[in-house]
């Protein structure tokens, strides 16, 4: 833990020369936000962005694509929904490029110069856990959160790993998806390189083995329905996480009620993230390193604010590790 504590304070320590951005007030009406988002910037804006497993301290973190987004992007809220750095990793070895610093740094200045950082530590940062409910140079740490957005939607977002009892058919299995996925990502850092020598974009090799691999689909399909029926019992529109590396934007239907499913990705394998626009519209969105833009992968419009009947607070406590969802 005091390599951590170290590189926080070398991060706090860093000299911050890029401009400043203070977010906007919260906007009372659609049509104020209408008139923000069509304000010329050279950054793109959003009102909230979520990132998740960026394994900052991994060998496979595509540090350098995040810290293209973040220079190029302002935002009124950043939630960072776990797995950012990966503790895991930097207990086997110590790696710690410019480029992880940099994005550390980056996350800490936006924090001090208006944006609201909310961290949601994940199973790889679970040392971070000890922490919630305080809060470190602007940045609040908490055990999940619930986010309103601009049309009154309330997201809730946890980083995932409280499911895994109901995904993992054994222990066994476990360990070996494990050692199976460190090959994939080995193989994939290796293609990245020649790729990237012949001029070639990024393309996951890792994430296109997966989908293909029935085992891991059930449990990408398992991993999603626990984690909507969650969502459902705590009476949310939207649930937002992370940890199983497959970025997702899709609607649910729970009886008469739909629930929408956002899982950020990665940045190791599929360099995605969410984000609500200054007009209330969720997108799940792939970074473009060639183009230095987000591409826009899905993206679901809430045009209508839900009744306030509908704004009720949650039926149970939400950090409770391997909970089985009825």
């Amino acid at each position: 833990m005091n390599k951590i504590s170290t590189l926080f304070k070398q991060a706090t320590q860093a000299n911050a020369h890029s401009s400043t951005y203070v977010p906007p007030a919260l906007t009372s009406s659609l049509s104020k936000a209408k008139k923000t988002a069509h304000e010329s910037n050279s950054q793109q804006g959003f009102y909230a962005v979520w990132l998740s497993d960026v394994h900052l301290g991994s060998i496979d973190c595509k540090a350098e694509f995040l810290l293209d987004f973040l220079n190029n992007t302002h935002c009124q809220h950043l939630y960072l929904v776990g797995d950012i750095i990966d503790i895991w990793a930097l207990k086997k070895r110590v790696f710690w490029p410019d480029s992880h610093q940099a994005v550390l740094t980056k996350i800490l200045e936006l924090a001090q110069n208006g944006t609201q950082v909310f961290y949601i530590p994940g199973n790889h940062d679970e040392l971070f856990k000890a922490y919630v409910n305080s809060h470190f140079r602007g940045i609040t740490i908490a055990p999940d959160y619930v986010h309103q957005s601009i049309l009154g939607k309330r997201c809730l977002m946890l980083h995932g790993d409280q499911f895994d009892s109901e995904v993992c058919v054994s222990r066994t299995y476990a360990k070996l998806g494990d050692h199976l996925y460190d090959v994939l990502l080995w193989l994939n850092r290796n293609l990245h390189h020649v790729r990237s020598q012949l001029g070639y974009p990024y393309w996951s090799l890792a994430s296109y083995i997966k989908l293909r691999v029935n085992k891991a689909q059930q449990a990408i399909n398992s991993f999603r329905d626990a984690v909507i029926r969650f969502a459902d019992k705590q009476q949310v529109d939207m649930v937002i996480c992370g940890h199983i590396h497959q970025p997702e934007l899709s609607i649910h239907h729970s009886g008469e009620r739909q629930i929408i499913y956002a899982n950020d990705g990665d940045w190791v394998e599929n360099c995605t993230l969410v984000v609500e626009t200054l007009l209330g519209e969720f997108q799940l969105l792939k970074w473009d390193e060639q183009n230095k833009i987000p591409n826009i992968i899905e993206r679901v419009e809430t045009d209508q604010p839900l009744p306030t009947a509908t704004f009720q607070p949650l039926q149970q406590p939400l950090q409770q590790p391997n909970q089985k969802v009825a």
